[in-house]
């Protein structure tokens, strides 16, 4: 009969894998302790390594991508507020003019 399958979470595997890398603890000493193939453990191990390039990356700058967004969306805002008010001012001369002229 075997057993059953046993999860690890994602916190437990690094701890073993920087255990393994760091404190430079024997795999087999890992897997002895875990019940688990050593297999398993180099299997985490590649997992992090192939992921190790994303460590070295930089962030994306999406704070301050995000807010420079931010602050063109409100000068823009506010140009548009602006510009309607001026052409509002402008209709409001125009239909006086017209009213002045008899033309409505």
């Amino acid at each position: 009969m075997s057993k059953p399958r046993r999860h690890f979470s994602a916190e437990q595997k690094a701890h073993v894998v920087r255990r393994h890398l760091a404190d430079k603890e024997p795999v087999s000493k890992l897997a002895e302790e875990l019940q688990v193939q050593p297999s398993v453990i180099h299997l985490w191990v590649n997992q992090v390594l192939a992921q190790a390039q994303r460590a070295f990356e930089r962030a994306p700058a999406n704070g301050r991508v995000e807010h420079a967004r931010e602050r063109r969306i409100e000068q823009l805002q506010a140009r548009l507020v602006q510009k309607n008010e001026v052409i509002a001012e402008l209709m409001e001369d125009n239909l006086r003019s017209k009213k002045a002229a008899g033309e409505l």
